[in-house]
């Protein structure tokens, strides 16, 4: 499959989206903020495309499908709109429908109220993101990445419930980094991300062991698993995004905009990987991706240092720089297998 066409449905996305918002604005410098959002967006959440290709490659084509269709709904407007307003709401004392009218008509002390609560937003994330990276790099894999490391680690796999153990560990501490007054909320915030992944593993593992039945329904369900995990996974990268995106501009509908450019750019980026089967041809890129994961998580947990503040693009380029390595060894290791075959 050519790159052009996986990702020509972005390209045209993009240009609608970009031709909207300079026909109803006017205004050449909202135009380069939105493209300014979806370029951070994509820098933010490219690891989480190679992560995303790593399970999506185990669904039939129909729910890679339903992935790029139903799941930039759920990114954009569940995950990067919904979800915000109702974490405004509960955390700002005021009603939902109060939290979103906010939003549309003062973007600036929406901003602020989510600001006010990155913390506990930096535990769930931070919290959900390790416990992938967790039980990733515990597992004993014939291909590794930094194999004294790993081959270290992978002994732990054996223990049942370690990364449960890691998770709760992490929550009876670091929320002690946090101001005074955030030590309770940052605490029930990490044990909601630990929670949420235990939910969700215990559920696609229920739904996964009925695959081997092979029947359509045990299909469905497998595959109805697996796009949750995703789209929660999708919900803990877009936090910070969506926090960064405040600092850009405070118009909801520039904001929107780009998130939505750049989402569905990862989500394409996320088949095309998986349809040209680059994971296969670059065997170290899923393990340099769960890498980035752990830096993005720990970059969430110093966020809950009071005026710890690391910008956005640091995190980005921590990431592309990982995953950039993860493809140089994995060429490297694809000429040392030739050679020696």
């Amino acid at each position: 499959m050519s790159t052009f066409k996986q990702f020509k449905w972005a390209f045209l996305l993009a240009l609608i989206i970009i031709g909207a918002v300079a026909f109803f604005t006017r205004d050449i410098q909202l135009v380069g903020v939105t493209l300014l959002l979806a370029v951070l967006e994509i820098g933010l959440s490219f690891d989480n495309a190679v992560v995303n290709a790593g399970t999506l490659k185990k669904m039939d084509q129909k729910w890679q499908n339903r992935f790029l269709v139903w799941g930039i709904l759920i990114a954009v407007f569940g995950m990067r709109l919904v979800v915000p307003v109702l974490i405004v709401a509960l955390f700002g004392g005021i009603a939902p429908w109060d939290a979103a009218s906010l939003a549309v008509v003062d973007g600036h002390k929406y901003g602020e109220i989510l600001h006010g609560i990155h913390a506990e937003i930096a535990g769930f994330g931070g919290m959900f993101l390790t416990m992938v990276f967790v039980n990733f790099i515990i597992e004993d894999r014939d291909i590794k990445w930094l194999v004294p490391l790993e081959s270290f680690l992978a002994k732990f796999g054996q223990l049942k419930a370690f990364s449960a153990v890691i998770g709760i560990i992490l929550t009876l501490t670091l929320p002690s980094l946090a101001p005074v007054s955030h030590h309770l909320s940052v605490t029930v915030a990490m044990l909601g991300g630990l929670l949420t992944y235990l939910l969700v593993d215990m559920l696609a593992d229920r739904m996964e062991s009925t695959e081997k039945k092979q029947t359509a329904k045990s299909i469905a369900k497998a595959g109805l698993a697996s796009f949750i995990y995703l789209e929660v996974l999708d919900a803990s990268f877009s936090f910070d995004g969506v926090i960064g995106a405040f600092a850009l501009s405070s118009n909801i509908f520039i904001i929107m905009a780009g998130l939505f450019i750049g989402a569905f750019f990862v989500r394409s980026l996320t088949i095309f990987l998986v349809r040209g089967g680059h994971l296969d041809k670059l065997p170290h890129l899923e393990h340099s991706a769960h890498y980035a994961i752990a830096a993005l998580a720990c970059i969430m947990f110093l966020g809950i240092i009071p005026g710890v503040e690391i910008p956005e693009f640091v995190t980005g380029l921590t990431g592309a720089a990982l995953i950039g390595l993860g493809v140089l060894t994995s060429m490297r290791h694809n000429r040392k297998y030739r050679q020696t075959a």
